[in-house]
């Protein structure tokens, strides 16, 4: 007669374990594709944005400090000068009081006759236009009030430093605040 041998029940720890592994893996690999995806994307709009001039647009604008606008739910930062942070973002006094005033100037610039609005390319390594990447999320553009680029009004007020970049590149910004 030959011994029986008791079944043992096997842990299901190991299962468990695979089963996490298998949706962490599906998981990651669903992340990568998808910014792969987003990467692709925004180099096919940005390919697209060189070949294709951008119409003048005009419409409700929206100020959100001295060189953010929004237009139509878009965030654009407007090129060619720079003005100084609000908030937390301020690193003085001085600073935060003159981006209020740039500010409120903007804001009076664009409510006036003959705002008109132009999208422009950013100086974004290809595929990076309007994603984090590149100025934030933030596309480019300019706004001209009869002819005449808000930047270069702002400047000639002392309310914004000239801030010119290069095709990919931008130079380091100006300190606003003494001292630093």
């Amino acid at each position: 007669m030959s011994p029986v041998i008791p079944f043992r029940r096997r842990s299901s720890a190991p299962i468990a374990l695979w089963a996490v592994a298998a949706t962490v893996l599906a998981f990651s690999a669903t992340y990568i594709f998808l910014g792969w995806q987003e990467t692709r994307d925004a180099t096919k709009s940005h390919q697209v944005q060189i070949i294709q001039p951008t119409p003048l647009q005009t419409g409700p604008i929206e100020v959100i400090d001295g060189d953010t606008v929004r237009l139509e739910g878009v965030a654009y930062r407007l090129v060619g000068f720079d003005t100084p942070e609000r908030g937390d973002k301020a690193r003085c006094d001085d600073e935060r009081r003159r981006a209020e005033q740039a500010t409120k100037r903007l804001r009076s610039l664009v409510a006036s006759n003959g705002t008109s609005f132009k999208r422009v390319a950013c100086a974004c390594r290809a595929g990076e236009e309007g994603t984090r990447l590149c100025n934030y999320g933030r596309l480019c553009g300019s706004i001209k009030i009869a002819g005449q680029d808000v930047g270069q009004i702002l400047i000639s007020e002392g309310l914004a430093h000239p801030y010119v970049c290069g095709v990919t590149t931008c130079p380091k910004r100006r300190l606003w605040c003494d001292g630093l």
